[in-house]
């Protein structure tokens, strides 16, 4: 795993992504020699085209990314990579039409771009399959062992099986017996702690995952020494966890690590970074939304009767309320009972002008002004409803320390797990949230915003 923006990603993955760009790249070559059917570098350098790759190379590589051929569900999907990487290709074109009509200076040899294009898909899918045959290839794995078998080790094996592009092979798990919990009951047990060292060397370990809990037993501390001395790499089951979920672990989670370990640390630049950015954001975002923001309150207006403006009490920094505004998207007192409702799929309440404003995000952008005034931040956990965020404190074991920083218009959990109805999906979401405090950074904030443009424009996680 490597850590970029405060987020470790999987090293084959930023292999795989380096390896794409650079086939995007070569890929020039031919088309130009096609082109020119003489000389490729005349085409390429003496008529400027080399100082206009780059940006087909970005709008190419940004419109992998949106069409997500680096997740895992994806990855390992050679069929539906096939058809993906065309809809890049597609898309690619239409954005770069678009930016050639606007600046007609960096515009590419119409020639020599169709050529690239279609040069630069097929090289696409059969590299990614090359490289997928050469990933899924066993002695490529670092063989790997779980030490116990709870809640975190379960979550382990389950994160680690599926995602082959981790370049993990659960060899199985030790423990004082065998276990059925959850991806366990799918893994050997070896064997137990006080044979570890004999294990290791057995199976040919080369990576240990020390997960155990309090009921497993202290671990084999000094056979845990030995191996790594001998080259065995030692994880941390918590901090693993992490890693590849891009969460904490609530079952591990204990006070000293908010109070002694590193994270959940607020430094006066990272606030002054975080109020300074929320300022610039929202007064750009004002300035530029403010027509669109005039045309929903008309079409809200024409529709239905009622306020504009949808103002709710939410819990803020240090749990403190504030009232947080958005476009009115239901029917004026759809709520007369007072009790707050999450809204659902199809929900009756919903006014159809609302309904679109909740598939596009629109509602959300009278937050804006809760941002410029200081209430929130652009990114940041999401608020909720006073009553809704005082009945989850009471039921979840650390949920008020997502208030240690100002809340968000969008955020890690917003990203990583969409909407939330059930207890056990705020618990997920708190997860992320605290994974996000723990972290917090300029560029975790950069990579939430773009993931964030992602939703929007593909229209995910809207109720």
């Amino acid at each position: 795993m490597i850590r970029v923006f405060q987020v470790y990603f999987p090293g084959r993955t930023l292999l795989l992504v380096a390896s794409e760009a650079l086939v995007v790249v070569i890929a020039a070559l031919p088309a130009a020699f096609a082109v020119s059917r003489t000389d490729a570098g005349d085409i390429l350098v003496y008529q400027n085209e080399l100082l206009k790759l780059p940006l087909v190379v970005v709008v190419c590589m940004a419109c992998m990314h949106y069409y997500d051929l680096y997740d895992s569900m994806i990855l390992f999907n050679p069929s539906q990579a096939a058809v993906r990487v065309v809809q890049v290709l597609g898309s690619s074109c239409v954005i770069l039409a678009c930016l050639y009509y606007v600046y007609p200076a960096v515009q590419l040899d119409q020639t020599l771009l169709i050529a690239w294009v279609a040069l630069a898909g097929a090289s696409l899918i059969v590299w990614r399959k090359v490289f997928l045959a050469f990933n899924r290839r066993g002695h490529h794995a670092q063989k790997t062992l779980l030490l116990g078998a709870g809640p975190l080790a379960a979550q382990l094996a389950e994160e680690i099986e599926s995602r082959p592009e981790l370049g993990l092979d659960l060899a199985g798990y030790v423990d004082a017996e065998p276990t059925s919990t959850g991806h366990l009951r799918r893994l050997q047990h070896l064997g137990v702690p006080g044979d570890l060292e004999a294990l290791l060397g057995r199976h040919k370990i080369q990576r240990v995952m020390v997960a155990m809990d309090n009921q497993s037993g202290r671990p084999p501390v000094e056979q845990l020494l030995t191996a790594k001395a001998r080259g065995v790499v030692m994880d941390e089951g918590p901090e693993v966890y992490e890693a590849i979920a891009g969460r904490v672990d609530l079952n591990s989670l204990r006070p000293s690590m908010l109070l002694f370990y590193e994270g959940f640390r607020f430094r006066p630049l990272t606030r002054l970074y975080k109020r300074a950015a929320s300022l610039l954001l929202s007064s750009i975002g004002l300035l530029v939304t403010l027509p669109v923001m005039a045309a929903v309150a008309i079409a809200i207006r024409a529709e239905s009767p009622g306020p504009v403006i949808f103002r709710q009490r939410r819990i803020g920094k240090d749990g403190k309320p504030f009232t947080l505004y958005k476009f009115r998207s239901m029917h004026n007192g759809a709520d007369r009972e007072g009790r707050f409702r999450p809204a659902q799929h199809n929900d009756a309440r919903f006014t159809r002008v609302g309904r679109l404003l909740r598939r596009t995000h629109l509602d959300e952008l009278p937050q804006l002004f809760n941002i410029l005034r200081g209430d929130m931040h652009l990114i940041g956990p999401r608020p909720f409803a006073v009553e809704e965020e005082e009945r989850l404190a009471e039921k979840i074991p650390f949920y008020a320390n997502r208030w240690a920083v100002r809340p968000g218009a969008t955020g890690w959990a917003q990203v990583r797990k969409g909407y939330n109805e059930t207890i056990e999906d705020n618990v997920e979401k708190l997860t992320y949230d605290l994974y996000y405090i723990k972290h917090l950074s300029i560029g975790l904030d950069l990579l939430i915003l773009l993931e964030s443009v992602k939703i929007v424009l593909l229209g995910r996680g809207a109720r």
